[in-house]
């Protein structure tokens, strides 16, 4: 999907939604799958087992399921500066709680 305030769905294992779309929704419900947002102000949600959410635009968020990995990035300006990955573990990352990357950490918000 590459259009502003849209969303791109999945259900099916070891898939991939994909949103380019700036204020958008990616999500994948699939195991083994991945959401992946590029967007101003979008988001990228998995549930699945083993799935990646992938946040990489300006102001992007992620959440996923425990057991599952975030992928966030940090920008300055509008440069991206950092890309980490963080594994929800359920204490440390929280289940289904959205984070963003600041000053390369890991930040909850709403």
């Amino acid at each position: 999907n590459t259009g502003d305030q849209s969303a791109a769905t999945n259900t099916g294992d070891q898939s991939a939604a994909t949103n380019t779309g700036d204020w958008s929704v990616a999500t994948n419900t699939g195991d083994q799958s991945a959401a992946t947002n590029t967007g101003y102000r979008s988001a990228a949600v998995v549930s699945g087992q083993e799935s990646v959410a992938c946040a990489l635009g300006f102001e992007g968020r992620a959440k996923g399921a425990k057991g599952c990995w975030l992928v966030l990035a940090e920008w300055k300006g509008e440069h991206r500066t950092d890309v980490k990955c963080f594994f929800v573990d359920g204490y440390t990352i929280k289940e289904n709680t959205y984070y963003v990357l600041q000053n390369g950490k890991p930040q909850e918000v709403n």
